[in-house]
C-alpha cells in the first residue's frame, strides 16, 4: 500500500469533515465520524492532527483559500473598480450555489463555537480569515483599476464580508438568484463608489 503523506493524510480528513458536517451537522462531526468517512483508522487521525480543534482550523482555511482563489481569477485587469467588485463577487456567489452545504458548514461552525465552551477563540480566528481574504480582494482590485479607497481598508472589508454573509444566509434560505444579483448589484454599486482614481506621478504630470 502507497504511504500517505501527512499533507495528504490532513487533506482527506479536511474534505471528509466537511462532508460530515453536510451531513450530520456540527455535533455530529466527532473524530471517529471523520475517520469512518475518510476511511481511516483513529491513530490516522491524532498522527496528522493534534486535536479536533486543530483539524477545524484547517478546515477553515481550506474553505476560505477557496474563496479567495476563485474571487481572484474572477478580476479582470481591464475592468473598471465597479465591474471588479462584482466579477468578485459573483464569483463568491457560483462557489457558494456549486457547494451550499460547505457555506452552511461554515455558518454552522461560528454559531456552534460561539455556544460552545472553550472555543470561544475560533469563530474570531475564522472572521480575521474572512477579513484578511477581503482585504487582499480589495488590495488586489485597487491594484489592477488604479484606483485608491476612500477609506481604511480594514473598513471596507468587514463591509464586503458583511455584505457577503447576508448574501450568503439570504440565498441559502429562499435559494433566489434573481434577488441575490439585484444585492450583488447594490454592493458593486456601494463599493465602487468609495473608490477614486489614484493620482499621476508627479514626474508624469512634469512630462506632460
Amino acid at each position: 500500500m502507497a504511504r500517505v503523506s501527512s499533507a495528504e493524510r490532513r487533506a482527506a480528513l479536511v474534505r471528509a469533515a466537511l462532508r460530515v458536517i453536510d451531513r450530520d451537522g456540527v455535533h455530529g462531526a466527532t473524530t471517529r465520524a471523520i475517520v469512518a468517512e475518510a476511511e481511516m483508522s483513529l491513530a490516522s487521525f491524532h498522527y496528522a492532527f493534534r486535536s479536533r480543534d486543530e483539524m477545524i482550523r484547517e478546515l477553515i482555511a481550506f474553505v476560505v483559500q477557496d474563496e479567495q482563489r476563485v474571487s481572484l481569477e474572477a478580476l479582470d485587469r481591464d475592468a473598471d473598480i465597479r465591474s471588479a467588485v462584482r466579477a468578485g463577487l459573483q464569483a463568491y456567489f457560483d462557489l457558494l450555489k456549486a457547494h451550499p452545504s460547505r457555506e452552511q458548514a461554515m455558518q454552522e461552525l461560528v454559531q456552534y463555537s460561539l455556544r460552545t465552551p472553550g472555543l470561544e477563540e475560533l469563530p474570531r480566528a475564522q472572521y480575521a480569515s474572512y477579513f484578511h481574504t477581503a482585504r487582499v480582494l480589495l488590495e488586489r482590485g485597487a491594484e489592477l483599476t488604479g484606483v485608491e479607497w476612500t477609506m481604511p481598508i480594514e473598513q471596507l472589508a468587514r463591509i464586503l464580508i458583511a455584505i457577503t454573509d447576508g448574501l450568503t444566509i439570504a440565498w441559502l434560505a429562499d435559494r433566489d438568484d434573481v434577488a441575490a444579483g439585484r444585492l450583488m448589484d447594490f454592493a458593486a454599486d456601494a463599493i465602487g463608489a468609495l473608490a477614486v482614481e489614484m493620482p499621476l506621478a508627479v514626474g508624469n504630470a512634469d512630462a506632460r
